[in-house]
């Protein structure tokens, strides 16, 4: 709003420059111009970009060029299974644009971690030549071609503007000559200061327009004053002007909802999405109920109301009964974010009242001096308890309910595993949770097993110096480790952790020394070491595979943990059919199914389907397979498992590679043409998956056999230069939208792949209509006005207007005239037949 100026000058930049600064002072704009400069470059028809945006704020101050790349990492790289470099991850997406010429990376609050900022952004634009950074900060990086955009206040009908639209959200909306004056002055009062007027506005909830202005005195008695500290020299520079914001709201709250609020700062940051954007999977932000209930509450408070003087501050205490009403109190106040799903609410702080909250949890009296590592360590645990729970736990009923929550508590149980390494002697919870976040499978939905990783060896590496070493725990978080190594494709990694594993758990050096030669009897290995062993072998093209998962479990079994039993049992059917006989794989994945069933968990029954689909396409009924790998396909992508998604699909090549082949069966020319250029498509397009996730099909040596002769049967049928442009139009399948998968579940024609790219993204776009909005689009196309469209369906104009906008938005256009553009071809007749109905202006 009011930035049309600023908005054609970095529109202007975009298309030569390099590195550009949006800079001013906290809350002025300077993320919300960025977001709008960003949105309007992708509306663009050609010569638009990839564009990756990083939040910077989480970081600490003066972070290091390390945490940095780490941070960007987050914001670039979706998902990454392989054993690069942060950096090395970093330059290779970046480089890679997936729709455009050019990629641009959004920076957005710099100031505090400049120095890391400037140098890794010269580094990255040396490096990458089509790259093209966009930061917002405090103060300019200094790169020596930097193009710098001062952002400045609203002008003063802008400011009236916006304080009139966010005084719709209150219910309370302002109208009438006096109210929009006094509104204006209250704007003027605040300078014309976006982020100050969304505040002032906010407090008509409780105050009338009047009583708001007379607070805005400019003498000793303004309420700003509780904020606002003048010039603020000296101050910390990341809190300039959103510090004295923050501080006004907090001055509004009783000394209950302050504490609430003080302690919420022990939880992960959060953030704000806007609703209007679609996401796969539940994100990983905020804290529900009990969580902060738990942490958060005093153990023997009776809910009296303490906050009477200043004196008394120090003794208030919450009962677990009262933190609903004041999370909402909270919220009442911009002080909490809220975010909805559909059967659960959590919250969270943003990043810099995060920042606010923990600085006045330090500040409290001599009283609560420990306050912060008592928060920490309460917190801590119980994230290590329920992760503990939800591992041991996701095979039952309750198993969707435990995923949901492990991807929701990502960032918190993150939070605590770092926790457990400053707080002294607790490196051993901080292994607990990593554990038991591998044994939930989350690093698999939330697309972090290189993070996972690290937090292993963190964890492993600081139990170390513990007297005495939790020896057991120890041991399972190297295997662990293990198996994620060689889900990378890392196998070197996976055998060392392995032999580590070996050394720990074998004290007789000559059975330590043959442990190889000891696939077929049991020598006392723990489950969790058999289970990485046995892949490991599986990996490595060995039968004996079959027997030393098929050990693991029975061992998994014995010991209760019936989620990791299913998954060792799912790798002894894939082992048996890829590297055993007939026999064994039907025996081996008739069991498996029995027992699966009888769990009834989807994952297990998933699995089962998975597992079974591969024994039926080496020694069975291909064609039942592919009826079991889209049912499993389906149920994985729905609990957001990347990893098993990918290889489902590439399932779905070797059961079509198989039909083919089979001597039984009579297919003609056309089907045969037409399965063989279905797996050419989905080559190219899983190759795409494996480069985004890092993942080495070479070192999973079975499965890359099984893949490499799907692919020859397809090249034989198609002959090498059809399969070459089949292979190739497959690969621009769109993964962003999930397109390789929903090729193969069906739901995705073969025929959108030989249209052109741009003419499949205006379709993509028309199917977010609803029915009604189509219509009205149509109608728009057609040359109605928006009144005239009210009057054809029976609908107000206020009805219509709003309809043209949503049309407008999720169309990704800006102009009415626009429309007639992104109808589908057929129904250009519909237009026409809508135009012939409207009488002639003669």
């Amino acid at each position: 709003m009011g930035r049309d100026s600023e908005l054609e000058r970095i529109a202007t930049l975009l298309n030569r420059a390099r590195l550009i600064t949006l800079t001013g002072p906290g809350g002025i704009g300077k993320t919300r111009l960025a977001a709008e400069a960003v949105r309007l470059l992708g509306k663009l028809k050609s010569g638009g970009a990839d564009v990756y945006w990083a939040r910077l704020a989480r970081l600490p101050k003066n972070s290091d060029v390390g945490a940095l790349e780490e941070e960007l990492a987050h914001a670039v790289i979706d998902v990454d299974f392989s054993g690069r470099s942060v950096r090395d991850a970093l330059v290779d997406n970046l480089a890679r644009t997936k729709s455009s010429s050019r990629t641009v990376l959004v920076l957005d609050n710099c100031e505090h971690v400049l120095s890391a900022v400037a140098s890794l952004s010269a580094e990255l634009l040396d490096t990458i030549p089509k790259l093209t950074i966009l930061a917002t900060s405090r103060e300019p990086l200094g790169w020596v071609d930097e193009y710098r955009v001062p952002v400045p206040p609203l002008s003063r009908q802008h400011g009236l503007i916006l304080f009139r639209q966010r005084s719709e959200l209150t219910g309370r909306p302002i109208s009438g000559v006096d109210d929009i004056s006094t509104a204006a002055k209250i704007c003027r009062h605040v300078h014309n200061h976006p982020l100050y007027i969304q505040l002032a506005a906010a407090r008509l909830t409780h105050q009338t327009p009047g009583v708001i202005l007379r607070g805005l005195t400019g003498h000793a008695d303004d309420t700003r004053l509780r904020w606002s500290h003048g010039a603020r020299v000296g101050g910390d520079p990341r809190h300039r002007g959103v510090h004295d914001v923050i501080d006004w709201s907090y001055e509004l709250c009783t000394e209950k909802e302050r504490l609430l609020f003080d302690r919420l700062s022990v939880f992960a940051a959060g953030y704000d999405t806007n609703p209007d954007d679609t996401t796969p999977h539940i994100l990983d932000v905020g804290a529900d109920l009990d969580a902060i209930e738990s942490i958060c509450c005093d153990e023997d408070a009776d809910g009296t109301d303490n906050s009477i003087d200043n004196e008394r501050c120090a003794r208030v205490t919450l009962a677990r009964h009262e933190v609903v009403d004041l999370l909402e109190r909270l919220a009442d106040h911009s002080l909490v974010s809220v975010h909805m799903g559909t059967t659960s609410v959590r919250y969270s702080l943003l990043e810099s009242l995060r920042v606010f909250a923990q600085q006045r949890l330090l500040q409290r009296g001599s009283g609560t001096v420990g306050e912060p590592a008592r928060l920490a360590e309460r917190h801590m645990y119980y994230y290590r308890d329920k992760t503990i729970y939800a591992a041991a736990h996701w095979f039952r009923p309750e198993q969707q309910d435990l995923f949901e929550w492990g991807r929701a508590a990502w960032s918190n149980t993150v939070t605590a595993i770092e926790s457990s390494l400053t707080l002294p002697g607790r490196a051993e919870t901080g292994l607990e949770i990593c554990l038991g976040l591998v044994l939930l499978q989350v690093p698999f939905t939330s697309g972090a097993v290189r993070e996972a990783r690290r937090w292993l060896q963190r964890c492993l590496d600081a139990t170390r110096v513990l007297h005495p070493q939790p020896t057991e725990l120890q041991i399972g978080a190297m295997a662990a480790s293990g198996w994620l190594a060689l889900m990378q494709g890392l196998r070197k990694d996976a055998e060392k952790l392995l032999e580590d594993c070996i050394t720990a758990c074998i004290a007789d050096p000559d059975v330590r020394s043959n442990w190889q030669r000891t696939a077929e009897s049991d020598i006392g290995l723990p489950a969790v070491v058999e289970f990485a062993w046995g892949t490991g072998l599986f990996a490595r093209r060995d039968a004996d595979s079959i027997g030393v998962l098929g050990r693991a479990e029975d061992k998994f079994a014995a010991l209760g943990d019936q989620g990791s039993a299913a998954l060792s049992g799912m790798f002894a059917v894939l082992a048996a059919s890829l590297l055993g006989t007939a026999e064994q794989a039907n025996e081996i994945a008739r069991q498996f199914q029995d027992r699966t069933n009888a769990s009834g968990t989807p994952r297990d029954k998933s699995w089962s389907a998975l597992a079974r689909a591969v024994a039926l396409t080496k020694h069975g009924d291909p064609t039942e397979a592919l009826a079991l790998e889209r049912d499993s396909l389906a149920y994985q992508l729905a609990i957001g498992d990347q990893w098993a998604g990918v290889w489902l699909v590439e399932f779905r090549t070797w059961s079509l590679a198989r039909i083919l082949t089979d001597s039984s069966r009579r297919i003609d020319r056309v089907k045969s043409i037409a399965l063989a250029t279905e797996i050419a498509h989905l080559v190219g397009g899983t190759a795409a998956l494996r480069t985004k996730l890092g993942i080495k099909i070479e070192e999973m040596g079975p499965f890359f056999d099984e893949s490499s002769r799907a692919h020859a049967v397809a090249r034989e049928v198609l002959g090498p230069d059809a399969f070459a442009q089949a292979e190739a139009r497959g690969s621009r399948l769109r993964l962003e939208l999930g397109e390789v998968q929903r090729l193969a579940l069906g739901t995705l024609s073969p025929d959108a792949l030989r249209r052109d790219p741009s003419e499949r993204i205006l379709s993509s776009h028309w199917q977010q209509l609803t029915p009604a909005e189509a219509q009205v689009a149509i109608l728009a196309a057609a040359g109605l006005t928006n009144s005239a469209i009210a009057t054809r369906r029976g609908t107000s104009f206020r009805t219509t207007d709003a309809q043209i906008t949503a049309i407008l938005h999720k169309l990704a256009i800006s102009s009415r005239g626009d429309i007639i553009e992104c109808v589908p071809r057929h129904l250009a007749d519909q237009i026409r037949i809508e135009r012939d109905k409207e009488p002639s202006s003669s």
